[in-house]
């Protein structure tokens, strides 16, 4: 009797290690925000794809923002094997971030670890120097401090970036929307999606979604007309005022509307109105079903080619595929590196224990245990 010959198993990649190190005062709804996609991933895949540790200086509990106390796994003086490092920054960060936060983060970094910073996290990367010349995302709050302290950051209001190895995102949830798209692109779409729909999201928002950003945070007090006219803009998009009846309106020239927007806004005035409109649409028709000819009327557009050729000059691509999801992500990917044999660099009894493991224990009695099957 021929034995029957088998074909060799794929080796199982180790899982990826993240530390989250936590600065005094974080935000706990980021950290939860970035931590659950990991936990979900493994559940959905049935194995451990990811495990994380928090981490301070010198592992003694730390307050959120909120006022609980989170006691991390480590100190950072325990040396782990990490693949990725992400900063969890919440209420002021130039006072949370120490002297060892920097020289820890700039030893990470000739390690080659990615970095990360979530809420008000990246303005310790900033800070060590290691997000020069990279696209950053912040929480809006600490954009205008960051473009004054860190003048080589290329800050921008996205929820989130991607830029090689460097992933930041803005506050509130905008974490989670960052490591689905990470998620995703290690393990595929099927595993990112299945995740988001465990967590009731109607989408999983992309790299070139933006804050919403208050301008009175950016103008102040100072320009009561020019907050005023944009405020006239924002609730008359349907049917757009003209600049003559805008001035009017605030009781300025038409070209003394055009200066100001021109000083404050680094714009023309009916430039900004039209981007209203588009970003108004482009919440249409990623979040409702109306018709494209639909849209464009709302917005305040009377041909559907305008709309389009408008949509396209400012997105990158029409509205058509705007609704069916093909915007193409970054041609950039961020391959996990190869973890060594053993995750820690010390002796056993000291290991801290993966919560994820944890985790990955109690789920295997949930129905959607290992209900995404990965082709790797």
């Amino acid at each position: 009797m021929t034995p029957t010959s088998q074909a060799p198993q794929k080796p199982v990649a180790a899982p990826q290690a993240i530390g989250f190190l936590l600065l005094e005062n974080f935000t706990l709804f980021s950290l939860a925000s970035a931590i659950e996609p990991l936990r979900m991933a493994n559940q959905l895949a049935g194995r451990e794809l990811y495990r994380w540790f928090t981490l301070s200086i010198d592992g003694e509990p730390i307050s959120a923002s909120d006022g609980l106390k989170v006691t991390p796994d480590v100190a950072i003086t325990v040396p782990l094997a990490l693949d990725m490092v992400v900063v969890c920054g919440g209420i002021g960060p130039a006072r949370a971030v120490q002297r060892e936060h920097v020289i820890w983060l700039q030893g990470q970094a000739r390690l080659s670890r990615r970095l990360g910073g979530i809420c008000t996290g990246s303005w310790a990367l900033a800070k060590a120097g290691l997000l020069d010349g990279y696209e950053t995302s912040a929480h809006w709050e600490c954009l205008a401090a960051m473009q004054e302290f860190f003048p080589r950051v290329v800050l921008t209001t996205r929820l989130f970036s991607i830029d090689r190895e460097r992933a930041t995102a803005s506050g509130g949830a905008a974490p989670l929307d960052m490591m689905l798209t990470l998620i995703g692109r290690d393990h595929g779409r099927e595993l990112s999606t299945g995740i988001s729909e465990m967590f009731i999201c109607d989408r999983v928002r992309g790299e070139q979604d933006q804050q919403r950003v208050p301008l009175k945070h950016i103008l102040g007090t100072t320009q009561p007309k020019l907050l005023e006219i944009v405020a006239l803009m924002e609730a008359n998009l349907e049917e757009p005022i003209g600049l003559e009846e805008l001035a009017a309106y605030v009781d300025v020239s038409r070209r003394q509307l055009e200066r100001l927007f021109q000083k404050h806004l680094l714009c023309s005035p009916s430039r900004y109105y039209l981007k209203l409109r588009l970003t108004r649409a482009r919440q249409l028709l990623k979040q409702t079903s109306i018709s494209i000819i639909e849209v464009a009327s709302t917005c305040g557009f009377v041909s559907t080619p305008h709309f389009s050729k408008c949509y396209r000059e400012t997105f990158g691509l029409p509205p058509r595929e705007e609704r069916l999801g093909m915007s193409p992500l970054r041609a950039q990917t961020l391959a996990p590196e190869q973890l060594s044999d053993s995750l820690l660099f010390q002796p056993v009894s000291e290991r801290p224990i993966s919560a994820a493991l944890m985790a990955l224990d109690q789920a295997r009695g949930e129905p959607t245990y290992a209900s995404v099957h990965l082709k790797h």
